[in-house]
């Protein structure tokens, strides 16, 4: 019996009255950061590279490990109906995982609002109609909300917290609806007069900010925006927050680092970081101190989305530096949660919303990861592995989670896979997160259908 239709039963309302009381309280603040594209192979990869070992980041030791499906919805001549992951053909049928996988649009969706929808989808339903995000009842809930990416604001992911649109590739119409939201932070690539070498063009290109006249509002303090532009800029806000309401935009196209120039299969750090753009810890401190000044509390979310543009180009260095970025906001917030609040009122997710290249061991065809490991070829070297895909997987993505209440999405964690071990989907995910900031309503209205919040 899968946990969300559990939930709905008397008995657990009842156990979860004795176990919270009426004097519970949600977390206070929720962070949520997610590697697009990152699958365990390339946590693994950046360990080996940079570290010399495995299972060294801060997140692989949170006490809640697990891991995360993430296929889609789908419509086609046969109806509308939610695809399935099924761990037998997994692990015994190397071409499976490519069937069908998710976009980013509907995995940032189903983590955003708990349903799963088809491919493009940004806030919408497999009948087209607009969902719930989990940050619209985070606001209602008197939280400050945000939104953080390495690649431009209003792509898939951060889109996803945010916009309801029919396609993830309106861009401008998606970068609109953002910017009249009731967000308090959006910060994202898409810079207008700038390429993807942070160098200025002869011709503006607007589209990722919602086109020339909604910019020139930027600029001009429109709906309480303070834009910010330059590395300067973020960094100054990185110490301090200047605004209540915040929109940055570094001086770059489409990626912080991943396209900028040069050799695009070169080793690690080979090539020169442009120097002009912040990085995503820069970003995200700007973030975190700009949303902290609500004392009752925010929803943030972090992507490092290059992570997935260096898979689906199968750049291995480039793949490298991304993960190291990413691992390094991830620290960088759990410092900031160590030092400017705690464990006990704040929540912290990292996951991903699939796997993009299918990096396996270097032998063909064989997914396991036990009898073709990634080899370890020591600290400041590539360890030998192979890049099967040039797209997204159905493969599970890893899920850690560290912080107040983290220990409730292992009640969701009720399916097994034959290597990785217990999972979730990811659309529990804000399944949980509505029932933790809804749980007092639930209580109180016990006769409420859980399937109403989502």
């Amino acid at each position: 019996m899968k946990a969300r239709y559990f939930i709905k039963t008397v008995p657990f309302l009842f156990f979860l009255m004795l176990c919270f009381s009426f004097a519970y309280q949600p977390p206070k603040n929720v962070i949520i950061m997610i590697g697009d594209g990152m699958g365990k192979p390339h946590i693994q990869i950046a360990n080996y590279y940079l570290e010399g070992v495995d299972s060294v980041q801060a997140y692989e030791k949170f006490p809640v490990r697990l891991y995360c499906s993430t296929y889609p919805g789908t419509i086609t001549k046969q109806g509308k109906y939610t695809l399935s992951y099924d761990s037998k053909t997994a692990w015994s049928d190397f071409e499976y995982l490519k069937i069908k996988p998710t976009d980013s649009a509907p995995a940032a969706t189903a983590i955003s609002t708990g349903r799963k929808t088809y491919d493009g989808s940004i806030g919408m339903s497999l009948d087209t109609t607009k969902l719930v995000h989990f940050f619209e009842i985070a606001k209602q809930k008197g939280r400050s909300t945000g939104v953080v990416t390495s690649v431009p604001l209003s792509h898939a992911t951060p889109a996803g917290f945010i916009a309801h649109n029919l396609h993830r590739n309106n861009y401008s119409q998606i970068a609109q609806q953002m910017i009249e939201s009731h967000t308090d932070v959006i910060i994202g690539c898409g810079h207008p007069d700038y390429d993807d070498n942070g160098e200025r063009v002869d011709s503006s290109y607007y589209e990722y900010v919602g086109g020339p006249i909604y910019w020139n509002k930027l600029k001009s303090g429109y709906n309480g925006w303070k834009l910010i532009q330059t590395k300067e800029e973020f960094e100054k806000e990185a110490k301090k927050a200047s605004s209540k309401k915040l929109f940055g935009v570094p001086q770059v196209r489409s990626t912080l680092q991943q396209g900028r120039k040069g050799n695009l299969q070169a080793k690690p750090f080979e090539v020169p970081y442009i120097s002009s753009v912040p990085n995503l810890s820069t970003m995200s401190l700007a973030a975190l101190n700009t949303l902290n000044q609500n004392p009752q509390g925010f929803c943030l979310m972090i992507e490092g989305g290059a992570i997935d543009w260096a898979g689906h180009a199968n750049q291995s260095g480039r793949l490298v530096e991304e993960m190291d970025d990413f691992n390094k906001a991830v620290n960088t917030v759990i410092k900031w949660i160590e030092q400017n609040s705690n464990w006990d009122e704040t929540l912290l997710i990292v996951t991903a919303d699939h796997e993009t290249g299918y990096i396996t061991g270097p032998k063909e065809n064989d997914n396991n990861p036990y009898t073709n490991p990634i080899v370890n070829n020591g600290k400041g070297k590539l360890p030998d592995f192979r890049w099967n895909h040039k797209s997204h997987t159905n493969s599970l993505v890893p899920f850690y989670a560290k912080g107040k209440y983290a220990n409730v999405f292992k009640i969701f964690a009720d399916e097994y896979d034959l290597v990785r071990g217990y999972y979730i989907t990811n659309s529990e995910i804000a399944i949980a997160l509505k029932l933790l900031f809804n749980f007092e309503s639930i209580i109180e209205n016990p006769e409420i259908n859980f399937i109403q919040l989502k």
